[in-house]
């Protein structure tokens, strides 16, 4: 979420970046940049109106023109403005004795079924023993989907085909959790295609008869202001305790993401950011306006691998890593644990500085993601011994592995290289204290910010630190003759 803004907001600030002196009239200048580009994300026009007028008066005051770069004290500016945009926000589900109530409702289509079992899967791991009650008797395949959801996480549903009213029905999975000894219950209401008095009608008196802890409104990200302007009608209608925005993910403009807030008074408490039942996040702002302003979300990326990482094998690598050792198998594991937290374009969205390869390496035509799945099949083609001991790979075991992972011999060669480069630095590695490492990470993720596209840059020397063979020296003279041809033509 967020290119197309990230990229435009980026660049009306780096058009203050190299000048000499930050004046009013270059400002206003930026600030206009930074208004279309708001705009251009289809956020609402009060919002944007509002926003570029407090940015402008606090990067013309006095603290602005003395410091020594004046730029970076705008770039705070307006990041601290996104950040109270959008927030402040309460993630909490409150706990009631004997049972807390969450009403979830939103239009149909927005994703609220799934939610309330995200929702559910979500607080269930927290220790809360949740049941979801499927109430919205609109869409006929509701009720199912959502008992589909629940043996999925093995959560209860209280469902009764044979009634028209949700209101009683609520009433009853309520005394149903109690008696059962839940502690959380989630109302999934109807929807419909649009909103209309009888929708509103029927949420007003589950609302008036059940007492609902918390009220929130699910919106999915992707409709921009019809979002905004959906949420204030239910919110006039329910007095809603939060929204949770849904396909988070997705190729939207963010519009909704900082305009709901501002708009309406609601705080964005959830986002969906995928399909499956645990992409469900907590909405921090502080780490949002970060990765708009491209200075990453680390945090969130931390968060996300101690949840979806392996923690034993994490630990089993890093003692091996102590120890300097580092074979083919160790490789493959620590791209399988990479795979866990999504996508490579989304992992480097993380990183501070790194925001902006997806789209270089999309310029260069590489398909990280690929890359990493042939990287696997050579590995799973070579032997237990092969893959720890490496340098026994001859050009006789490489025709073998090629044809067992339907590559070509200089492929196996470029694996082979890059992972004797990984080796040595774990080698090197083994030796340094924890700050020594890390100083070294750092150190590479600044050379790699400077220079995106040597993450994936094809190695030209080859070899595994043994000579090459006569036929792969020859294979080898071949393919930089059949590149430098290319180039020529180019």
């Amino acid at each position: 979420m967020f290119e197309s803004l990230q990229e435009s907001l980026q660049s009306a600030i780096r058009n203050l970046t190299g000048r000499g002196r930050i004046s009013e009239s270059n400002i206003k200048e930026g600030m206009h940049l930074v208004q279309q580009s708001l705009l251009e994300a289809d956020v609402s026009l009060s919002v944007v109106k509002d926003f570029v007028a407090k940015v402008t008066e606090k990067s013309l005051g006095q603290e602005v023109t003395k410091v020594f770069n004046p730029t970076e004290q705008i770039v705070t500016i307006v990041r601290d403005e996104l950040i109270d945009l959008m927030g402040p926000v309460d993630h909490t589900i409150p706990e009631k004795e004997p049972l807390t109530i969450i009403m979830l409702c939103g239009l149909q289509g927005s994703g609220k079924t799934t939610t309330c079992g995200k929702l559910a899967g979500r607080l269930k791991k927290q220790g809360r023993k949740p049941m979801l009650v499927a109430a919205d008797l609109q869409r006929p395949a509701a009720i199912t989907q959502l008992e589909v959801l629940g043996q999925s996480l093995d959560v209860p549903v209280f469902a009764d085909r044979k009634t028209l009213d949700p209101v009683d029905l609520c009433k009853r999975a309520a005394q149903e959790a109690v008696n059962g000894g839940y502690d959380l219950l989630i109302l999934d209401t109807a929807g419909r295609l649009h909103i209309d008095e009888e929708l509103m009608k029927q949420l007003c008196d589950i609302e008036r008869m059940v007492e609902p802890d918390q009220v929130l409104f699910v919106v999915d990200s992707m409709t921009g202001q019809d979002a905004v302007n959906s949420a204030r009608a239910f919110n006039e209608a329910l007095e809603l305790d939060g929204v949770i925005l849904t396909k988070f993910d997705g190729d939207t403009r963010g519009g909704a993401a900082l305009s709901v807030k501002a708009v309406t008074g609601v705080p964005i408490k959830f986002i969906g950011t995928g399909e499956t039942l645990d992409a469900l996040e907590e909405f921090h702002p502080d780490r949002i306006a970060g990765r708009i302003l491209g200075m990453g979300d680390l945090a969130t990326l931390l968060d996300t691998a101690r949840e979806k990482l392996d923690a034993e094998e994490m630990k089993r690598q890093q003692e091996n890593l102590e120890k300097g050792v580092f074979t083919l198998d160790d490789f493959r594991k620590q791209m399988s644990q990479a795979g866990k937290l999504g996508s490579m374009s989304k992992i480097l969205s993380f990183i501070p500085g790194l925001g902006r390869l997806s789209s270089l390496l999309g310029s260069m035509n590489v398909d990280p993601e690929s890359e990493m799945r042939r990287i696997g099949g050579i590995i799973d083609s070579m032997t237990p011994q092969e893959r720890k001991k490496p340098s026994i790979i001859d050009y006789r075991r490489k025709r073998r592995i090629a044809a067992g992972a339907g590559v070509e011999i200089r492929q196996i060669n470029e694996l082979l290289t890059m992972y004797t480069q990984m080796a040595g630095m774990v080698k090197s590695w083994s030796g340094m204290g924890m700050g020594a490492r890390s100083q070294t990470v750092q150190d590479m993720m600044s050379k790699i910010s400077t220079n995106p596209a040597a993450l994936f840059e094809k190695q030209e020397k080859k070899g595994t630190g043994k000579r090459l063979s006569a036929k792969e020296k020859a294979e080898q003279r071949r393919r930089l003759e059949r590149e430098r041809k290319k180039k020529k033509k180019k």
